[in-house]
């Protein structure tokens, strides 16, 4: 009895969350409102429906006001969207504006951003990828209130009925007999019996529910089953997500290319990392969902495999494996594809001292080539959950500003940000955490003059022509959780993929 009673009041109190998202859910970007450079941090609810926080920062003097409303990217939810509500201005800093926003269901949204100012208006639209990740937990007083009440409606209605058995038929004054109470005691236990069995069973058909109600709502990444074939050639086949499914209109399945491509797939030999490979697998011949690429020169080792798509919506999706893979011969890298070598993460200050020393220019990480990639880290610690630019700089041999950089899959550069447990995973931008694909989508939508359609509001880093890369990439970014991360930095230069590797401990 008093483990049944256990188990429903465990169904009442909470369902423990049953998937952590990989990766930041939370979405960092900067780009242009018009006239307006704006950085945007929007905190997405772990449930939905829920509420997300939307933090917007203007280093462009003059905001009067920001408005937002979300809306969906595609369908008809995204021609047609409320009226937009006005975020809060900071009295302590006139260029800081928060507020809350509702996302009423998951699927692919959008954020759009209305900024007036003392040069006119603007307008960006930043996609949001929302999808719950858990339940969220009952309070325990709640909980002991509930459970309370359940334990004395059990032993009310035993009572009631054993009183009913052993009383009902007394005539007022009428003394008990033992066969009455004897009957009544019966009438207890058949009835505690009878109870106990509906909570059970009810217990097992409310877990059924709450399974299949989980499978419908809670997100999860479609499967990755990644194998080597002979010859050395890789194979990723992506498993069915019902979840996906089910959202044919927000979501949707089918895939887009993101920087020019359907897949970005990233081996990481681990626990090391001290192998990296970003690659570009291709999709089989009639197939919608298998890859395949030759292998490039791989050492032995146990491999973590990310794979990042896009789909038609704007909806992105990390894919993770595993993989034990020999020595492969393999192929020369061509294209796209590159690969990085560092030192093992063993330790966090062993392994910063001897990869990537400590200057008075920053953290800096000597390539092959003899140039130099430099991390210009703030002496201020790194905390989780919390914006933060990650400003880097490649420099030639003698220390000068590298003059040969070249955009990198359209963009100044690339960086993915792995924990030391892969609990985390995150492939950015200079433009943020967003996926590119649905940025591109995300800007269709906006109407104002000069947006994405007339390239005034498309981000900064995207905006350069190729004959003017910097040498300098920065990343907007806030770090999930605290703990130790390697983040592997790629920029472009001379028809080259520099791969710069730095670490980091991030705070609580």
């Amino acid at each position: 009895m008093r483990r049944w009673i256990a188990g429903l009041a465990v169904i009442f109190f909470a369902l423990a969350p049953c998937w952590a998202h990989l990766g930041s859910p939370d979405v960092y970007f900067q780009g242009l409102a018009g006239p307006y450079h704006l950085s945007v941090t929007i905190r997405t609810p772990a449930m939905i429906p829920g509420v997300a926080s939307v933090e917007i920062r203007s280093s462009s003097p003059g905001v009067i006001g920001i408005r937002v409303v979300p809306l969906y990217i595609v369908g008809p939810g995204a021609k047609y969207p409320p009226p937009p509500d006005p975020l809060t201005q900071s009295k302590e800093d006139p260029q800081f504006f928060s507020g809350k926003i509702w996302l009423m269901d998951s699927g692919s949204w959008e954020v759009r951003v209305e900024v007036n100012g003392s040069q006119g208006p603007g307008e960006i639209a930043v996609p949001v990828p929302a999808a719950a990740r858990n339940t969220l937990p009952m309070q325990k007083s709640l909980g002991l209130l509930l459970f309370a009440l359940m334990a004395l409606l059990f032993l009310a209605i035993v009572s009631i009925l054993g009183a009913a058995r052993r009383e009902g038929t007394l005539e007022p004054g009428q003394e008990l007999e033992p066969n009455q109470k004897r009957r009544g005691r019966w009438v207890m236990i058949g009835t505690a019996v009878i109870v106990a069995g509906i909570l059970f069973f009810g217990n097992m058909w409310w877990n059924s529910e709450a399974r299949a109600k989980a499978l419908d709502m809670i997100y999860t990444a479609p499967q990755l089953k990644v194998s080597l074939e002979s010859g050395g050639k890789m194979v990723l086949r992506m498993g069915d997500s019902s979840w996906h499914s089910n959202r044919p209109d927000t979501v949707m399945t089918k895939l887009i290319p993101d920087h020019g491509h359907l897949m970005h797939l990233f081996l990481i030999r681990v626990p090391q990392m001290d192998r990296f490979y970003h690659l570009h697998p291709d999709l089989a011949p009639g197939s919608s969902n298998t890859f395949t690429m030759d292998s490039p020169q791989v050492p032995a080792g146990h491999y973590q495999v990310f794979a990042d798509i896009v789909r038609e919506s704007g909806f992105p999706d990390t894919m993770v494996s595993e993989i034990d893979l020999p020595d492969i011969p393999g192929v020369p890298l061509t294209g796209d594809n590159s690969d990085a070598t560092a030192s093992p993460l063993t330790n966090y200050a062993a392994v910063l001292e001897a990869s990537a020393p400590v200057t008075e220019k920053g953290v800096v990480d000597v390539l092959p080539d003899g140039s130099r990639m430099v991390w210009e880290r703030s002496p201020i610690p790194i905390s989780a959950n919390h914006f933060v630019w990650l400003r880097f700089r490649l420099e030639d041999p003698q220390g000068q500003p590298a003059n040969d950089v070249e955009p990198y899959m359209g963009m100044a550069g690339h960086a993915e940000i792995v924990r030391s447990d892969r609990s985390v995973f995150a492939h950015i931008h200079p433009d943020g955490s967003v996926a590119m694909a649905a940025l591109e989508l995300a800007q269709k939508n906006s109407a104002a003059p000069g947006s994405a359609s007339g390239n005034s509001s498309a981000p900064m880093d995207t905006q350069m022509p190729p004959e003017r890369i910097s040498s300098e990439v920065s990343f907007p970014y806030g770090f999930p959780k605290a703990g130790r991360y390697r983040m592997f930095v790629q920029i472009k230069r001379a028809g080259r993929v520099e791969t710069g590797v730095f670490d980091t401990l991030v705070t609580q």
